[in-house]
């Protein structure tokens, strides 16, 4: 992928690695240069937080610098959360 990694010991790129992101508070990832919106946010990655984040993260989260148009389908977001519980937990 362009802006993350999933794998564990994965690299940042664009974007933080998402390996373990579901249960991380959000912001948190060292070596990454969050914005402060991200980093005081308060959030603590769930399925109910990233599934309402993946709409629209500008809205979620105003401030962001995550540059990403969201995604609409409720079936897509949901695969990806259950993607993203199953690469935070191999």
């Amino acid at each position: 992928a362009q802006c993350h990694t999933c794998e564990k010991g994965g690299n940042a790129k664009q974007g933080p690695p998402l390996w373990g992101v579901i249960g991380r508070t959000a912001g948190t990832y060292d070596g990454f240069g969050y914005s402060e919106a991200n980093k005081n946010s308060g959030i603590l990655w769930s399925d109910k937080h990233m599934f309402e984040y993946l709409i629209n993260p500008k809205k979620y989260m105003p401030g962001t610098k995550m540059v990403f148009a969201g995604i609409k389908k409720e079936k897509e977001r949901a695969d990806l959360c259950a993607y993203l519980n199953n690469a935070s937990s191999v």
